[in-house]
């Protein structure tokens, strides 16, 4: 490949891409990323999470210098070159009332849920999404994947999807099935392709964008970048798939 470093955006997702779901990333795939692809390429991260779960995964807030961009919750908290340049609220866009009727819904919902095992933390708020986990996102590693297959089968979070979409049918939300236990949700437009107008404002265009993640298919956080036309998109099955890619990709 010919193209310079600042030719090149290579956009990752984080669960299932550069790491096991809510794992920590190796040391291993950061010494990839730091030593052999950041010297090559423009890196971004574009995550659902929060930034604080970001941290988390990615061992302290350190790479939020290491990264060009970092963009948390789909891109609605952007940091660039290690700064906040700003955030969106779902308060402001949907209006305080009807946020709480949608919570107070989902709440009721959960709750007349039949579930083998509930634990705590069923909505989590952030600047510009909810993320609501039938099961509670306080559950065990163990508990995570017990659902995880337990929903594979009897597809509880989409049918929660549906039903909350049939009492809401006019509110301009999408919905989103990301990682074990959760989804996300926000409104239209605030998917992770959002991410692409914060570097469209880059004073030089990247010749070439690339996306990698997991969820890809229809549904999936990471459908919409996948599938825009300004990404050349990249499914990857693991943290070593990715890496694999990669390496092909830059001619490693």
């Amino acid at each position: 490949m010919d193209l310079k470093r600042e030719d090149l955006l290579l956009l990752f997702d984080v669960d299932g891409t550069l790491t096991q779901p809510r794992q920590l990333i190796t040391k291993e795939m950061e010494t990839f990323l730091y030593q052999s692809v950041l010297p090559r390429a423009t890196l971004g991260l574009v995550g659902g999470s929060d930034l604080e779960k970001m941290c988390e995964q990615l061992n302290g807030p350190e790479f939020i210098q290491k990264f060009d961009y970092v963009f948390a919750e789909n891109g609605l908290v952007h940091y660039e070159a290690g700064k906040e340049m700003g955030k969106m609220s779902i308060i402001e866009h949907i209006g305080n009332d009807m946020l709480k009727t949608f919570i107070n819904f989902c709440l009721h919902y959960i709750a007349d849920l039949d579930l083998p095992i509930k634990r705590g933390t069923f909505i989590e708020f952030r600047n510009g999404m909810l993320n609501i986990s039938p099961i509670g996102r306080n559950c065990s590693r163990e508990e995570r994947e017990q659902f995880y297959k337990y929903d594979e089968e009897f597809q509880v979070r989409r049918k929660m999807i549906e039903d909350i979409k049939a009492k809401f049918p006019d509110m301009d939300l999408v919905f989103s099935v990301g990682g074990q236990i959760s989804f996300d949700v926000y409104p239209t437009g605030w998917d992770k392709s959002f991410c692409l107008s914060h570097v469209a404002k880059r004073k030089t265009p990247f010749r070439e964008i690339h996306f990698f993640g997991d969820k890809t298919n229809p549904g999936g956080n990471d459908y919409e970048i996948y599938m825009d036309p300004r990404t050349i998109g990249h499914r990857v099955e693991s943290p070593d798939d990715t890496k694999e890619q990669v390496t092909k990709l830059l001619k490693l």
